[in-house]
Order: structure tokens, then C-alpha cells, then sequence
């Protein structure tokens, strides 16, 4: 995506365009599958004990559902690293999450309906609803979730969950 962003709700792409396939987000830890909506408790169920996520929960955004709706949206857009697992499943609508790359270049990724997400933890990332402004999402977890960002800076250059995070996504 550009480096530029005048709306984050946008496509943001470069120009020319350029796409990502399945296999670059790969190379860079993130975890994509596509659960049909029709599909999507036998589907879920499936990932969870595969990937030993024993908690959910559901989030709306969009300006009548969450309350100081600006503030979120903002602070969802700040760059910032977990250290656990972000999973996320878009039950309904959309959005873009923006992961860094390798070369620490921004790579957006649409999310729609049906759309499974797992970001390492470690990996630098923000999210944003699109122009339709409303996303379902089913949040999952391993253990009692953990709320935390860390937004980026020198400090959290150097956390050991960045570390482990980077180690594994240049093959050291």
C-alpha cells in the first residue's frame, strides 16, 4: 500500500497497484482462511481447537454501535504490536488490516465477510474500517484476553515477543 494516506478508509494503494498474494502474507506470519458465513460455526469450531483458541467474543464497529466511535477508529489506526495473537473473523462487512512487511513496508489487506485473520504476535499492524464504515467481527483468543497495544516505538523495538516475531519471519 501507498505511505501516503489521506483517507484510511481508502483502497491506499500504490501506483501502479501492486497485490499480495496468499503466499506473502504467509511469509510474513499471517494466518488467512475463508469461512463461508453459511459454514462459519462448524468452520470456527475447527480452527479453535486447532489452534487452541478457547475464548470469543463479538465487536461491532461502526458509529451507532461503539461508543466514542472517533477516539476508537483513531487508536485502532495507531501502529502497534500485541503479545499474543490477534484472530479475527469478519462475520459481516468489512475493513483493512495493515501489516508490515519484511522490509517494513505497509502491506493492507481487505478483510470481508467470511474472512479469517491471524496476526503473530510481534508483528506491527493497525486496522480500519473501509468506506462502508461497519464491521462484525468474532474475536478470538487463547486464555483470558488481553487487551494491550504497544504502540511503536524504540521501546517496543526491542520487546522479546518482537524479536521472537522477527526471527521467525526471516527464517533466523
Amino acid at each position: 500500500m501507498s505511505d501516503e494516506v489521506d483517507d484510511q478508509r481508502s483502497e491506499c494503494h500504490k501506483c501502479p497497484p501492486e497485490h499480495c498474494s496468499l503466499e506473502k502474507l504467509s511469509e510474513v506470519g499471517v494466518f488467512y482462511r475463508h469461512i463461508p458465513t453459511q459454514n462459519k460455526t462448524e468452520g470456527l469450531e475447527k480452527v479453535c481447537a486447532q489452534q487452541g483458541y478457547d475464548y470469543r467474543d463479538e465487536i461491532v464497529i461502526n458509529r451507532e454501535k461503539l461508543p466514542n466511535y472517533e477516539e476508537k477508529i483513531k487508536s485502532f489506526f495507531e501502529e502497534h504490536l500485541h503479545t499474543d495473537d490477534e484472530a479475527r473473523y469478519v462475520a459481516e462487512g468489512s475493513g483493512y488490516f495493515d501489516v508490515r512487511d519484511k522490509q517494513d513496508r505497509w502491506v493492507r489487506i481487505l478483510s470481508e465477510e467470511g474472512d479469517l485473520l491471524v496476526l503473530p504476535a510481534g508483528i506491527y499492524h493497525r486496522f480500519t474500517v473501509d468506506s462502508n464504515d461497519f464491521i462484525h467481527a468474532i474475536r478470538l483468543f487463547k486464555g483470558v484476553p488481553v487487551w494491550t497495544p504497544y504502540n511503536r516505538d524504540e521501546q517496543t523495538d526491542k520487546m522479546s515477543i518482537r524479536h521472537e516475531y522477527v526471527g521467525k519471519s526471516t527464517g533466523a
